[in-house]
């Protein structure tokens, strides 16, 4: 029970790695709120950590929205009192998840500006609304994903994501700084493929496979834990060592 009576915010929480590491922190006590931009989906897992003993709330929020952030943050200080935690998940390749496989130069202004958006401006704002709250109560987390894109750079699609997600390795280390002396910390977590869609495993790493999701939300609970109180400010690539290069 690493995380009993903690408070935490988690962003794309409806699927994928933000829920699983929300049905992480409530088996080990933490007091959560889901947000997702998909109000049916987000609503029916809180629901359903609910209905398995779990204390939890549902906020849809679209990240790109200030003031659906803030609202979110003020609900989870409605419900629970404070903010221990925010996990930024929210986020995905805007050439995917548009619909739009042209290549930057070709890439329409409006995907570029939900990637950047989603990707960036999302774990800004988000960050933006909790920090205050972190430095009054003189404690908290701030975890950011980022992605080994980040790192290597990007292909003809993935110019925007790699731009956005090295962007949150300098948002990490400047959170880090301004909470340093009020005992807030700040991490980013980098990927490389994880397995949470069959196409990840098609990405070569030096170990030969993608990352099972629970290997990169261990990490991310290592860190949001007390052990790991001397950490931050840092990236932390969980690659399988694809960023050694060489393929």
């Amino acid at each position: 029970m690493r995380f009993k009576d903690k408070v935490a915010i988690v962003t794309g929480a409806a699927s994928g790695m933000g829920l699983l590491c929300a049905e992480n922190l409530v088996s080990e006590g933490a007091k959560v709120a889901l947000t997702d931009v998909n109000r049916d989906a987000v609503e029916a897992a809180g629901a359903r950590l609910r209905g398995d003993g779990g204390d939890a709330i549902a906020v849809a929020v679209d990240v790109r929205e200030y003031g659906q952030v803030q609202n979110a943050a003020d609900a989870t200080l409605n419900a629970y009192g404070r903010i221990d935690l925010l996990l930024n998940f929210a986020g995905g390749a805007e050439g995917r998840m548009r619909n739009c496989p042209a290549p930057f130069h070709e890439m329409p202004i409006e995907v570029i500006d939900w990637g950047l958006d989603v990707n960036l401006k999302g774990a800004v704002y988000f960050s933006r609304a909790v920090l205050g709250t972190m430095i009054r109560q003189r404690s908290g987390v701030i975890i950011t994903l980022g992605s080994v894109t980040g790192t290597e750079g990007g292909g003809p699609g993935a110019v925007n994501y790699s731009a956005a997600k090295s962007g949150l390795i300098g948002l990490t280390k400047s959170l880090a700084c301004c909470g340093a002396p009020y005992g807030v910390r700040a991490c980013c977590v980098s990927p490389g493929p994880v397995l949470t869609r069959p196409a990840m495993a098609m990405m070569a790493t030096r170990l030969g496979r993608a990352a099972q999701p629970q290997e990169v939300v261990d990490l991310i609970l290592y860190l949001c834990s007390d052990k790991a109180a001397f950490i931050t400010g840092t990236n932390y690539l969980i690659d399988g060592g694809r960023s050694c290069g060489g393929f």
